[in-house]
């Protein structure tokens, strides 16, 4: 997949992507601070930041925040989100791959689910440049959990039979053998997390349509797609919500 297509893909998903994408659980910034060691006081560049979900966990704990994210429409929004509530937040226009940020001018530089779209050899190298010495890299997402119940096995399947170009995408997340072959002798830890979604019909539609391989208005799938959704929310919605489950995985260490 070429890296503009990479970076647009999601523009036309913006508002599905702000309202229903999961956040992340405290868990995970609970493990950075008490069992990594990383202060408060850390500056934090999140990486490909999007419309600012990875971005408000950091803001809330206190950590000073520069937000690098090369899409204009997700910039836009994650500033119309964050901006009032946190006015020091810093919005880059740039890549993974090149941030524009200075030499060593960061503390911690966090990766979620962008991750898997970059040239993980040209980011190594970019957040080498831009770490202060000591300075650590924390890579994490939400990995979907593809069994446990009726549901997640159905709706795998249905991005299967609907998906523009889902096959690809999935196979793009790391392992954790790739993971730590990427951290090397740098590696300091390893975590995950369970993380749920609980989604009514409306929001489980916006979550689908948040994803850049389902099939927008006017695909000849699209509205086949709908319905499929619409029949598994009501086989399986219990009190009119479905749990969408995920584990958030998460990797930490310096880059040398």
């Amino acid at each position: 997949m070429s890296r503009p297509d990479a970076t647009t893909r999601f523009s036309s998903r913006v508002a599905d992507y702000v309202r229903y994408r999961p956040g992340y659980p405290p868990a995970l910034l609970e493990w950075l601070h008490r069992d990594i060691g990383v202060p408060r006081t850390a500056r934090v560049a999140d990486i490909g930041a999007g419309t600012g979900i990875s971005t408000r966990i950091f803001l809330e704990a206190g950590h000073p925040v520069v937000a690098v994210e090369p899409n204009a429409p997700m910039r836009d929004a994650a500033k119309q989100w964050l901006g009032q509530d946190f006015p020091a937040l810093q919005l880059v226009d740039g890549t993974a791959e090149a941030t524009t940020l200075s030499d060593h001018s960061i503390d911690l530089v966090s990766a979620a689910q962008a991750f898997h779209w970059f040239d993980t050899a040209a980011v190594h190298r970019e957040w080498a440049r831009i770490l202060r010495p000591g300075g650590m890299a924390l890579v994490y997402w939400n990995s979907r959990l593809l069994e446990g119940s009726a549901f997640l096995v159905g709706y795998e399947r249905l991005l299967i039979d609907y998906g523009t170009d889902y096959s690809e995408v999935a196979e793009r997340y790391q392992s954790d053998q790739e993971m730590r072959d990427w951290f090397g002798t740098g590696l300091r830890g390893i975590a995950s997390f369970p993380n749920v979604q609980y989604l009514d019909h409306e929001s489980l539609r916006g979550r689908l349509l948040s994803s850049s391989y389902a099939p927008q208005a006017g695909h000849p799938r699209h509205a086949a797609m709908l319905d499929a959704l619409r029949q598994l929310f009501d086989n399986h919605a219990v009190d009119g919500k479905v749990a969408f489950q995920y584990q958030t995985r998460a990797f930490i260490g310096t880059l040398t």
